[in-house]
């Protein structure tokens, strides 16, 4: 799908969820400013629309959380929740083809925009679902309730569970024309040196293995350096930071030790902290016996849809609600798309957003209508 000739921006022959979604688009809430509350007021708009009743939660100063919801005929029973961010990562404007906040369609129907993937245009397939079935006189026994957070956009959903290190290396200082003993820089060297072996380990894994996915091992790397003051000055201290997400079949407590042992290995002086640390290791039920899983699989087996269950090797909100105790799956329709979050150029063609508004079309009344389970009214 490489990019065509530009389309009219809007038209007859435009399907009308395309047209909202193209709307989202182009309020501009990109990092590091979002316009929070241009999406939530045009988000609002929308579930009023609907009928849907809607709550704005103020979690911290200027950072709306959105609840839009749909009451079920029994609120005994657990609800549905369908999450998704309002915000999008940054973008470098000279690298793309159409200015990012357009929502440029081009002659083969492929939109172009920040967020395009990642990830408005899961928020508007649910509302524009929900408009179907509502539109149909549906209604099922569970409540369906949809946020829209805020926060930092990320590719994708998991079970990862650090997310940095940062490594500091404290040792002789003197002046650059010397052979300074027991160095920062000696002591980093072999810091660093022990982490990419490991990476390398891991990668050399991955290839080898062809039932592994990226999921299935750890990834690490060296994202930020720090340390000098001057071109003739041995600084005193280093550091380095590592950005590592790790499986949930990772032993957590033997690779902290691991780590504590490659620091200790460099010299003294060595300490280490965690940027950002989750010791739970909850995974979803993907089993057949399981029941929300036994109506999602039951609906993509009935459209046909071909579906590779992986642990995805970054993180959102989801990791919070498994956390909690609660089932959470992370499915995002776009089939036969380069993927393009957090790249140049992001897009995502009309046809495969609207196969996405009739897979959720099928998916919801399925998940609104499990049963109730043990422990429920």
């Amino acid at each position: 799908m490489a990019p065509g000739k530009p389309g009219k921006s809007t038209g007859a022959s435009e399907h009308p969820s395309v047209t909202l979604f193209r709307e989202y688009l182009r309020i501009d809430t990109v990092h590091p400013k979002p316009d929070y509350d241009a999406a939530v007021r045009f988000l609002e708009r929308i579930g009023t629309d609907l009928g849907l009743a809607c709550q704005k939660v103020e979690v911290c100063q200027g950072h709306v959380v959105l609840i839009l919801t749909w009451q079920g005929t029994n609120p005994l029973l657990r609800s549905i929740l369908l999450n998704s961010h309002t915000d999008v990562v940054p973008v470098f404007e000279e690298h793309w083809t159409y200015p990012p906040f357009e929502a440029v369609k081009d002659s083969q129907g492929n939109i172009y925009a920040r967020g395009a993937q990642d990830m408005k245009c899961v928020s508007i397939q649910y509302l524009e679902a929900i408009r179907r079935l509502k539109a149909e006189g549906k209604c099922f026994a569970r409540t369906i309730h949809l946020t829209f957070v805020p926060g930092l956009a990320s590719p994708s959903d998991t079970f990862s569970v650090f997310y940095g290190i940062k490594v500091k290396c404290m040792g002789s200082p003197g002046h650059g024309s010397r052979f300074i003993s027991n160095t920062a820089a000696e002591k980093m060297h072999k810091v660093i040196s022990s982490f990419l072996a490991f990476r390398e380990s891991e990668k050399q894994r991955l290839k080898s293995d062809s039932s592994l996915t990226l999921g299935d091992v750890t990834s690490l790397n060296l994202t930020m350096l720090e340390g000098g003051v001057s071109f003739n000055v041995v600084p005193s201290e280093m550091a380095a930071s590592f950005d590592i997400r790790i499986p949930p079949t990772m032993d957590l407590k033997a690779f902290e030790e691991q780590v504590a042992a490659w620091c200790q290995a460099a010299g003294d002086g060595v300490t280490y902290e965690f940027h950002q640390k989750c010791m739970d290791q909850h995974i979803t039920s993907t089993e057949e016996s399981d029941p929300w899983w036994k109506a999602f699989s039951g609906v993509c087996r009935d459209m046909k849809l071909q579906l590779k269950l992986e642990i995805f090797p970054a993180a959102t909100d989801s990791r919070y609600i498994r956390a909690a105790g609660h089932p959470a799956i992370g499915f995002s329709p776009m089939n036969r798309t380069p993927v393009l979050l957090h790249d140049h150029n992001e897009f995502l063609n009309e046809q495969v957003f609207l196969q996405g508004i009739d897979i959720y079309t099928r998916l919801l009344p399925a998940l609104a209508s499990v049963a109730s389970l043990p422990g429920e009214g």
